[in-house]
């Protein structure tokens, strides 16, 4: 019955890697009892935030639960997909969710991140409270009571550091195997789609359709150039650029944003700049965390040139080698 608990405790510090795959392998399989898409989404919402965690692999439910409302969201509403083993019947955050739309009229054209942020605030608020009940507590019991500790009252869970070190060194394939298990459970219990379609849904399902709201903040530490070749760009032919691409870190850090021109952002795609960015990014950084407005900030709270560095050398580990430069630079 650990998905009752309201307190959970580590039972075990240190795990080898085999035991760990152990773990997600049960829950993968057809043992663990998957009756929602829960777990899935839960999981997906912890890789999405390996980088948000303080330097004590701490995570606040505030942020772990607004990654889980908008996949939820953009699952249900936005893609209409049952998230439970029965037709006939909604999952609890589904209903939620459903509830919520059906208040406000929203139509479900309408992605998580074009919603107000008073809404959003009001979803998150629902959806965390509804799964303090039995989310938390359900792959803590699949792990062994290892994957992390955890407390309802507190709003907290903190992460195993092998486990931790684990979700980095292997998160692309992590995210492949939920992603792929997801859209399995969905296929399943939804009529319409097949797992090929569905795991485009599913795999796309966090990206925001905007990051207009970071190019006005990062606007103003470029003059108005590149960031990678240094030619001047205006407004309406800029990008906002994930220095370490999306398609592994999952998430939108101010701090891993860069403006670049449209030839530079469409040039470099999905792949991973040369090192020599990376030091010029740490130093961009620098100024970020220096100006008290945007020290308020979730994502600058728990920035350090150290979790940037490692966030480089796991891409790599994960399979992120082919490197990218500019065809010219201006100097």
């Amino acid at each position: 019955m650990s998905h009752k608990l309201q307190v959970g405790e580590m039972k075990t510090a240190y795990l080898m890697d085999k035991e760990i795959w152990a773990h997600f392998n049960f829950i993968f399989s057809s043992k663990s009892k998957n009756s929602t898409t829960y777990k899935f989404v839960l999981i997906k919402s912890i890789l999405e935030n390996l980088y948000n965690v303080n330097d004590k692999l701490e995570l606040p439910y505030s942020t772990l639960f607004s990654s889980f409302a908008k996949i939820y969201w953009n699952l249900v509403i936005h893609h209409n997909l049952n998230q439970i083993n029965m037709t006939d019947k909604k999952a609890e955050v589904q209903k939620i969710l459903l509830d919520v739309q059906a208040k406000y009229q929203i139509p479900k054209t309408l992605v998580f991140d074009k919603l107000s942020h008073e809404l959003q605030v009001e979803i998150i608020t629902k959806v965390k409270k509804r799964c303090k009940i039995n989310v938390m507590g359900a792959i803590y019991g699949d792990t062994g009571c290892t994957i992390y500790d955890f407390d309802n009252g507190k709003e907290q869970l903190r992460l195993n550091s092998t486990f931790y070190s684990f979700m980095q060194r292997f998160q692309r394939v992590l995210n492949y195997l939920t992603n792929y298990h997801l859209a399995l459970f969905l296929e399943k219990f939804n009529e319409k789609g097949d797992t090929t379609n569905l795991l485009l849904k599913v795999e796309n399902v966090s990206k925001r359709s905007s990051l207009d709201q970071f190019y006005l903040i990062l606007s103003s530490f470029y003059s108005g150039k590149c960031f990678y070749c240094g030619k001047a760009i205006k407004k309406d032919t800029a990008h906002v650029d994930h220095f370490i691409p999306w398609s592994f870190v999952q998430a939108d850090q101010l701090w891993n944003l860069v403006i670049a021109c449209s030839t530079c952002n469409l040039s470099k795609s999905d792949k991973l700049a040369k090192e020599i960015f990376l030091d010029t990014l740490i130093t961009r950084n620098e100024t970020l965390i220096s100006l008290p407005e945007l020290r308020k900030r979730e994502d600058i709270q728990v920035y350090s040139s150290k979790k940037l560095k490692e966030l480089y050398h796991y891409s790599v580990e994960n399979g992120f080698t082919d490197f990218w430069v500019p065809k010219k630079m201006i100097v």
